[in-house]
């Protein structure tokens, strides 16, 4: 009988596996067996046995310190989802082009759920700007690619978004579901996104959508960059532009493949016109 505290939930093995996992995330990139036991609400004994079993098989390595860390087999499954590094590499060529041209950080984002999640980011020195990592959550109110997603989600999406507490980054984030809904809908009539103060007063987000060859929303290009140096506006037409050149790989890929890939989050209800 397992001595765990979540015994009496009956928790499953595979709750308990995934819960090891779980236990890291972009500020928690590296935990000890004791950080991992209380994040993951196990007793240490079965931490213990259950991170072996992780490190063994490689979804976790360990350093010198005893510090555990994701190991590589996790990248290796996440390779062979189409949302992951398949889409990564056909998109990075076009994000790379924009990185260069704008010097501003550039991300490649996604909705899983009710949050945006970064699968690819290029980041400048101008560390202030921006904090976004692969991997890292926002929620969709709050940035530019984030309101692009959500502008172009399933109906029933949208209203689960804007029927919680919204959190506010800023003085001027804006939380009132009446205006996000007026905000999403120039979203979708101009086909991009533009934000500023939202997360960090000094600067402003610009956005635009990757769709899929059935032409639905599949993900957001996104960048941030300072309002001290640069109007947002001088730099949409090469967000638009990127996000454009992304959808016409993704055409062409289908194209000369099996039939489309399905990237993110199940097909949104909106689609191009």
């Amino acid at each position: 009988m397992s001595s765990d505290p979540s015994a009496g939930s009956k928790r499953t093995a595979a709750d308990r596996v995934l819960s090891v996992l779980d236990a890291f995330g972009p500020h928690n990139t590296e935990l000890s067996l004791t950080e991992i036991s209380r994040r993951a609400d196990l007793t240490l004994t079965t931490t213990h046995r259950l991170v072996g079993e992780l490190t063994k098989w490689g979804a976790l390595e360990r350093d010198e310190a005893l510090q555990y860390r994701i190991g590589p087999r996790i990248l290796e499954l996440a390779s062979l989802s189409p949302s992951g590094l398949e889409f990564r590499e056909l998109a990075l060529p076009h994000l790379v082009n924009l990185h260069n041209y704008t010097n501003t950080p550039v991300h490649l984002s996604v909705r899983k759920g009710l949050e945006l999640i970064y699968v690819e980011s290029l980041r400048t020195r101008m560390a202030h700007v921006s904090s976004n990592r692969i991997g890292g959550r926002m929620p969709l109110h709050a940035t530019s690619p984030g309101l692009v997603l959500l502008a172009y989600a399933d109906p029933q999406v949208q209203g689960e978004v804007l029927s919680r507490p919204l959190q506010a980054f800023t003085e001027s984030t804006r939380t009132d579901p009446e205006e996000l809904r007026r905000v999403l809908s120039d979203i979708r009539n101009q086909g991009s996104a533009i934000t500023r103060h939202q997360v960090t007063l000094d600067s402003a987000g610009i956005a635009a959508p990757i769709f899929a060859p059935n032409r639905t929303v599949t993900a957001a290009v996104g960048t941030v960059l300072s309002l001290d140096h640069t109007e947002p506006h001088v730099v949409l037409p090469a967000v638009v532009t990127t996000a454009r050149q992304i959808s016409e790989a993704l055409a062409k890929r289908s194209r000369t493949s099996d039939g489309p890939h399905s990237l993110g989050s199940p097909s949104p209800n909106y689609q191009a016109g």
